[in-house]
């Protein structure tokens, strides 16, 4: 899966400046990004995440799991966000 939205998330920024973090136990992918790529993974009204988010849907339903997308941007300081 991690594979999956790191190939979207590189196709649509253009650059591999960010990062994908999965945490099965609370069923949750995170994308971190800087906030001048964020704009593009978000899309415009939502739209392209809302994508992300229905391929990301379809692809665990077939190894029957279920996971929620974040998306965040880097701090302050151009650090990764640690939880």
């Amino acid at each position: 899966m991690q594979e999956l939205v790191s190939y979207i998330v590189e196709s649509l920024t253009g650059n591999s400046d960010f990062t994908v973090s999965i945490s099965e136990e609370e069923r949750l992918i995170t994308i971190t990004l800087s906030p001048d790529d964020i704009g593009r993974v978000i899309g415009r009204g939502g739209k392209t995440a809302k994508a992300i988010r229905l391929i990301v849907k379809a692809a665990a339903a077939k190894r029957n799991k279920r996971y929620d997308v974040e998306i965040r941007e880097f701090n302050e300081a151009g650090d990764r966000e640690n939880n």
